[in-house]
C-alpha cells in the first residue's frame, strides 16, 4: 500500500520529466491542497473514504475556492488515485468520488458583450494615453479571436513552420487534437506585423526563446502569460469594460458569437479544438438560458399577436364592461 503524498510527488515528478509541465503545476497545486487540508505527514490510501473526500472539498470551499477548482483539484486526485489503483498501491472502491464535485460549472461569463466587442476592436492607434504595449496586447487579442479563439498557450508556441502561405496548421497542446486555420486579410496583417524576426528561432511569434519542452520555455510562457493578463486587464480598464479582460476572454467571446450566429454547438466544438462537445456546451452553457428566454419571449409574442389577441381582446372588453358595470351598481347603492 503507498502513501498518498509521496505517490502524487512522484506522478508529478514523472510529468515534469515527459514535458508535461502545465499538468505538473496542476499536480503539484492539489498536492499542496491535500497537504494544507491533511498536514504534512503521509498517509495510505486506504484512509481515502468519500467522508474523507467530502471533508476536502468542505476544506477547499472554505477557503474561497470556486466550484472549477475544487472540481480541478478532486479530478486530479482522482486521476492519481486510479493510477495507483492501477499499480495496486491502493484499494478499488467503486463510486469512492461520487459524493464530491468533479463536474464543470460556468459560473461567471466571461465573454464580451456587443458593446465591449466593439470598444476592444476599436482603432486605438490614435488614442492619447494608450502605450505601444496596450496597443500590442489588443492586437495580440483581436488576432486571437481571428483565430478561432485559439488558447495564449497554442500561440506562443506556434513555430514559423505551422504557417504555410495563408494556412496555420497546428495541435493544440491541451487536448493534442490536430487543427487548421485559414487566415483572413485581417489575420495576415497582424500576423506579419508581430512575427518573429529572429531567423535563428523556430516560433513564429516572439514569446519564447527556449527550446520547446524544457522548463525554461515554459518559465517563458508563464511570464508572458502573465504580462499579457496583466497589460489586458489594464486596456480593459482603460476602455471601461464591464466585465475583467483576459486572455481567455477572446475563446469565449468566438465560441458565444459562433453560437449566436446559429452555428451548430459541433461544428464549433471542432473549430475551437475541444475534446468533447460536453466541453463547448460548458462554454454555452451562460448564455444559452439567455438564448432560451428570448425564444420563449418569441413565441408568446407570436401567440398574442396572432392567435390570443381577438381573445384578449374580448377578455378586455368583458373585463372593462363588468368593471363598469361594478362601479355603476355602487354608486347607485351610495344613493
Amino acid at each position: 500500500m503507498s502513501k498518498v503524498l509521496g505517490f502524487m510527488k512522484q506522478v508529478a515528478r514523472g510529468l515534469q520529466v515527459e514535458g508535461n509541465f502545465g499538468t505538473a503545476h496542476v499536480y503539484r497545486s492539489s498536492l499542496n491542497a491535500i497537504i494544507a487540508y491533511r498536514g504534512k505527514d503521509d498517509f495510505a490510501f486506504n484512509e481515502v473514504t468519500s467522508e474523507w473526500l467530502k471533508g476536502f472539498e468542505v476544506y477547499l470551499r472554505s477557503r474561497g475556492c470556486s466550484w472549477n477548482t475544487v472540481s480541478t483539484y478532486l479530478r486530479t486526485f482522482r486521476a492519481v488515485y486510479n493510477r495507483a489503483v492501477d499499480l495496486h498501491r491502493a484499494p478499488y472502491v467503486p463510486h469512492l468520488f461520487r459524493s464530491v464535485y468533479t463536474g464543470t460549472r460556468a459560473d461567471h461569463k466571461r465573454a464580451l458583450s456587443d458593446e465591449d466587442m466593439k470598444k476592444v476592436f476599436a482603432d486605438l492607434s490614435r488614442s492619447s494615453g494608450v502605450s505601444l504595449r496596450l496597443r500590442r496586447a489588443q492586437e495580440f487579442f483581436i488576432l486571437m479571436f481571428l483565430l478561432r479563439g485559439i488558447p495564449f498557450v497554442d500561440l506562443a508556441y506556434l513555430r514559423k513552420s505551422d504557417l504555410r502561405d495563408n494556412v496555420i496548421t497546428y495541435r493544440r497542446r491541451k487536448t493534442g487534437r490536430p487543427l487548421s486555420v485559414t487566415l483572413t486579410p485581417e489575420a495576415m496583417i497582424l500576423v506579419k506585423k508581430y512575427m518573429n524576426r529572429d531567423s535563428s528561432s523556430p516560433y513564429l511569434f516572439p514569446f519564447l526563446e527556449s527550446r520547446e519542452g524544457t522548463k525554461e520555455a515554459y518559465r517563458e510562457y508563464q511570464l508572458a502569460l502573465r504580462s499579457f493578463n496583466q497589460q489586458l486587464m489594464l486596456l480593459g480598464e482603460l476602455l471601461g469594460l464591464g466585465d475583467k479582460l483576459s486572455s481567455y476572454t477572446a475563446r469565449h467571446t468566438w465560441a458565444t458569437t459562433a453560437y449566436y450566429c446559429e452555428i451548430h454547438p459541433g461544428i464549433i466544438s471542432e473549430a475551437m479544438g475541444h475534446s468533447s462537445i460536453t466541453v463547448t456546451e460548458t462554454y454555452l452553457k451562460p448564455f444559452r438560458s439567455k438564448k432560451i428566454d428570448e425564444a420563449n419571449k418569441q413565441v408568446l409574442d407570436f401567440v398574442k399577436r396572432s392567435i390570443l389577441a381577438p381573445f384578449l381582446m374580448i377578455f378586455f372588453i368583458s373585463f372593462s364592461i363588468a368593471s363598469r358595470s361594478s362601479r355603476e351598481n355602487g354608486g347607485q347603492s351610495k344613493s
